[in-house]
């Protein structure tokens, strides 16, 4: 009887992973420059589940890459950079954008997927639980240096990229997961969601404008 029993809850239990499964979408959407992306279903939204890597707003003009200190510091206009301007780092984690490129009206994101709100942000973390847990469900597994308390649960595999500073300052790279929202708090500063390797919450909080910083996308 108790073999049986085993059994049962053995085939249960491979039921429940592949529904859980089931719910990570194994689709993907592509960007103006070709790049393709994975998605993941997690409650009622559909995220992208890497980070943005694309150099053109939709309707083909260019966001133009900036290395300079100087002209980074004053910048009022869309424009991204690689931490520490390796293309390397931008293999691995995707470009950083300013939020003016976040907030451009030509669109960032794929065609049918915009950048997240607070509001969609707040969603997110709720459906997992709220942000004293979420980020435990949230990160990747891997390129986190002495992580602790990630399971990525969720697929949303966030990953370390760091971030640049409105002073051109690059900071965190395989410690912090930074993501911009499209929602502007005040005329110099914008919610952002952001994962420590040591923390197990997801913080949500306002940058300067002109923070270089991950960007995920939503479907419309």
């Amino acid at each position: 009887m108790r073999n049986k029993f085993n059994v049962l809850f053995a085939f249960l239990l491979v039921v429940i992973f592949i529904s859980f499964c089931a719910t990570i979408s194994l689709s993907q959407v592509t960007d103006k420059d070709g790049n393709t992306y994975k998605t993941v279903t997690i409650g009622t939204q559909e995220w992208t589940a890497e980070n943005l890597k694309v150099e053109h707003y939709r309707n083909g003009d260019v966001i133009p890459q900036v290395q300079d200190k100087e002209q980074w510091k004053k910048l009022t206009t869309g424009a991204w950079c690689y931490y520490e301007s390796s293309t390397e780092n931008g293999t691995t984690y995707g470009k950083l954008y300013n939020w003016y490129a976040v907030n451009d009206s030509r669109g960032l994101a794929p065609e049918g997927w915009h950048i997240p709100s607070d509001a969609e942000w707040t969603t997110l973390i709720e459906f997992l639980g709220g942000s004293k847990d979420a980020g435990e469900k949230i990160k990747s597994t891997e390129l986190w240096k002495d992580i602790k308390w990630a399971t990525n649960e969720s697929g949303f595999s966030a990953i370390p990229g760091g971030l640049c500073d409105e002073n051109y300052n690059y900071k965190f790279i395989g410690k912090h997961a930074c993501f911009w929202s499209s929602t502007s708090n005040n005329t110099v500063a914008s919610w952002i969601r952001e994962m420590h390797n040591n923390l197990k919450d997801v913080k949500r909080d306002t940058f300067h404008k002109r923070y270089g910083l991950s960007v995920r996308c939503i479907k419309d």
